[in-house]
C-alpha cells in the first residue's frame, strides 16, 4: 500500500517530502550555526537559497541540514497545509503558459 507522499515548497521551486522533516528552526543563534558548521564538514548540507540570505534551516531524519531563504513560519504554514504541493503545481503551470505567451 503507497502512502501518499506531501511536499513543502522551500523556496525557488524546491522541495521536500514533508514525512522525512524533522524540525524548521530559524538559523539566527549560535547553536543552529554550529549545526549548520557540522553538516557542511560532513558533507550533508543542502543549499536551497539561490545565493539569498538563510532564513530557515530544515533538519531532516537522514541528518541532513537544508538551508532555505524561506521564514521558518511560513514553512511550517506549508507544512501543515495538505494541499500546498496542488497550489504550487497550479501556479508554476500558470505561470508557464504566461511565459510561454510573452516569448
Amino acid at each position: 500500500m503507497n502512502i501518499p507522499q506531501k511536499l513543502i515548497d522551500i523556496g525557488f521551486k524546491n522541495v521536500v517530502v514533508s514525512t522525512r522533516v524533522v524540525a524548521i528552526l530559524a538559523s539566527g543563534s549560535a547553536p543552529i550555526k554550529r549545526l549548520r558548521n557540522e553538516a557542511r564538514d560532513k558533507g550533508k548540507l543542502l543549499d536551497a537559497t539561490h545565493g539569498r540570505q538563510v532564513r530557515s534551516i530544515l533538519v531532516t531524519d537522514s541528518d541532513h541540514i537544508i538551508l532555505s531563504s524561506v521564514k521558518p513560519d511560513t514553512l511550517a504554514q506549508r507544512y501543515s497545509n495538505s494541499d500546498n504541493w496542488e497550489k504550487v503545481n497550479k501556479k508554476s503551470t500558470s505561470w508557464e503558459k504566461v511565459n510561454k505567451k510573452s516569448t
